[in-house]
């Protein structure tokens, strides 16, 4: 985790789109935010881009997806 950024948080840079930033730039810092624990529809409220952009830009940089449910997901116990 970088330093000054606490988990789920949205780097300020990232509130507002820029169209002057490359798209190299936009999937780094999309990438960035989203392993340090932002969530896609984080990232879709600070960028103000789709889910579905969102997530391509994601896929396209290399990012790990972390499984559906966020961290409360629990896998099923037999009964």
């Amino acid at each position: 985790m970088r330093r000054g950024i606490k988990s789920g948080e949205v780097p300020a840079q990232m509130t507002m789109k820029k169209l002057s930033k490359s798209r190299e730039e936009v999937l780094t810092e999309l990438r960035s935010a989203y392993e340090g624990g932002a969530s896609i529809r984080t990232l879709v409220a600070s960028t103000g881009r789709s889910y579905g952009s969102v997530h391509s830009m994601l896929r396209e940089s290399g990012t790990t997806m972390r499984s559906r449910g966020g961290p409360n997901h629990r896998s099923r116990r037999a009964s």
